[in-house]
């Protein structure tokens, strides 16, 4: 998350249901978000790798498309990922990530 953009299911709605948590929430993806070792668009690619892997294709996605208007990453970075989640995870998480990259 970056500069209040949530994309996990029910984080928006803790906003005026319950802003303390959505605060906290918020205060803690700014302390994990910090950029210090890894920039942004780094972690960003990272966690596209990650919900391919768990053939998360809504999160997936939405990692994705953040990662391509928020910062810039090509469909070739992205393939790049996806290509480590092969190696590690296999081809029915590779195909799916592609399918998604591709239709976007």
């Amino acid at each position: 998350m970056k500069d209040g953009v949530f994309y996990g299911r029910g984080i928006n709605e803790l906003k005026d249901e319950c802003p303390e948590l959505y605060d906290l929430v918020e205060s803690m993806s700014d302390v994990l978000y910090t950029g210090k070792s890894l920039d942004y668009k780094t972690q960003k690619l990272i966690a596209i790798a990650i919900e391919a892997s768990k053939l998360n294709e809504n999160g997936t996605r939405k990692q994705m498309v953040s990662s391509m208007d928020e910062l810039g990453a090509t469909k070739e970075e992205i393939m790049d990922v996806l290509r480590v989640v092969l190696l590690t995870c296999g081809v029915p998480a590779f195909n799916n990530g592609v399918r998604i990259l591709n239709s976007i």
